[in-house]
């Protein structure tokens, strides 16, 4: 049996286990993303024959692949977390998920850089790159794990501000991780002196490329999907949810074009795309088509994910790292994130759920596989060991306690907040 059909035979299983999964475990105390990386797990512990043995799976001998690989899921998803956005564009309106890209992610990006200097012996740009890989959360996983994330369907309030914050937090601080990723690898030796110019050109202006580019694209395709006079163009008319795709690739191209930044470019896009029209019906053959190819990115990343844990990833490994993997995603995140929100509109109870769920998922091991694909610094193993323990952990925690957490908190409160406190005005009569 040749090794292509092999490879053929696991990827229908894969799509099988993305199709059926999700139903088997509804209602469950674990969610896909688990089954898969225990799946994987106990996968990567058995004595597989060659091609298939022998370290594999090991991220560090596939870079390219992987990163090639966590590029595609997260611009998919990036796309689909824009269009969930519910919640008009406004400084207040998203006042809480400001808080947690201007305050949490920078202080949580020192905060684990210290740790990892600290508790790790990581050169101080090593411990940055770590910071800064931690630093993203996931809108996939989040739904995946039973957030109410990217994936809420209209079962729930259409607008809350738990939805609201933690899916336009993570459809940014993917694009906003970038600069900080950029900075470590100058540090470690990349760039020889971090002169202002190089700073704004190369950190601070591709961030404002990526708006204005993900502005421009995503007027012109809201433009060509719902405000053409001709039919024969209007796209919505023919309800093919592959321009989710378009979404997805063309505000990036264009981005990266300019020598933007491609990631905020699809979220804006998106973003602009569902502001153009709320209401059609079309976002929902969008939303249908994006969460069955995030489905099918879960299943292959996380069974990827726990196969490298059981196949070697971990070898090597010290207690040490374990336990500052757990400080990121328990105790760092949801404090940071809890701080931050003091005396928002968000209100005690949902401040708490958006502080604990900040999900790691794709985008570390997006940036894990870019940042050492350009340049190996020293320690990389550790890195590669404490990011996939993150994501681990992550998926473990969050799966379990997601649904009776957001139970508790519609009993404490009595329903999801809209926007602000319980009994404060919805986001459509707050003012900007």
């Amino acid at each position: 049996m040749s090794t292509l059909t092999v490879l053929f035979g696991i990827a229908g299983l894969l799509a099988l286990a993305a199709a059926v999964l999700p139903k088997l475990v509804a209602e469950r105390p674990f969610s896909t993303p688990l089954v898969m990386l225990v799946a994987g797990t106990g996968l990567g512990l058995l004595p597989l024959p060659a091609p298939f043995g022998n370290g594999w799976a090991d991220p560090v001998a596939h870079l390219s692949g992987v990163e090639s690989f966590a590029q595609l899921g997260i611009l998919v998803s990036l796309a689909g977390a824009g269009l969930a956005v519910d919640r008009p564009f406004g400084f207040r309106r998203w006042s809480s998920a400001w808080r947690l890209l201007g305050l949490t992610m920078p202080v949580m990006i020192a905060v684990v850089a210290v740790l990892g200097w600290w508790w790790l012996a990581l050169t101080p740009a090593v411990a940055i790159l770590l910071g800064a890989v931690l630093a993203p959360t996931d809108p996939v996983l989040a739904g995946e794990v039973g957030v109410p994330s990217a994936d809420v369907g209209r079962e729930l309030a259409r607008d809350n501000e738990i939805r609201s914050t933690l899916t336009i937090e993570a459809g940014l601080n993917d694009g906003l991780t970038m600069p900080f990723v950029l900075l470590a690898l100058a540090l470690a030796g990349q760039r020889p002196e971090l002169d202002p110019r190089w700073v704004l050109v190369d950190l601070v202006l591709p961030v404002g490329i990526g708006v204005l580019a993900g502005l421009g694209a995503g007027r012109l395709l809201g433009w060509a999907m719902f405000r053409t006079s001709s039919s024969r163009f209007r796209l919505a008319d023919y309800t093919d949810g592959l321009m989710l795709l378009a979404l997805a690739f063309l505000p990036y191209a264009l981005s990266e074009l300019l020598h933007g930044n491609g990631f905020v470019a699809v979220f804006v896009s998106a973003v602009a795309v569902r502001t153009e029209e709320r209401s059609h019906d079309y976002h929902e053959v969008l939303h249908s088509f994006g969460r069955q190819l995030e489905r099918l990115f879960v299943a292959i990343a996380l069974l990827g994910l726990g196969l490298a844990l059981g196949d070697g990833l971990l070898r090597g490994f010290s207690p040490v790292e374990l336990l500052l993997a757990a400080v990121v995603v328990l105790v760092v995140r949801p404090v940071l994130g809890w701080l931050a929100l003091l005396g928002s509109a968000a209100g005690r109870h949902a401040s708490g759920a958006i502080a604990f769920f900040g999900v790691r998922g794709i985008g570390t091991i997006f940036y894990l596989a870019y940042a050492l694909e350009r340049f190996p610094v020293p320690g990389q193993d550790v890195l590669w060991r404490v990011g996939a323990l993150a994501v681990a952990l992550s998926v473990v925690v969050h799966g379990i306690l997601a649904e009776p957490v957001m139970r508790r908190i519609e009993d404490l409160g009595g329903h999801l907040p809209t926007s602000g406190n319980p009994g404060r005005p919805a986001a459509r009569e707050i003012e900007t």
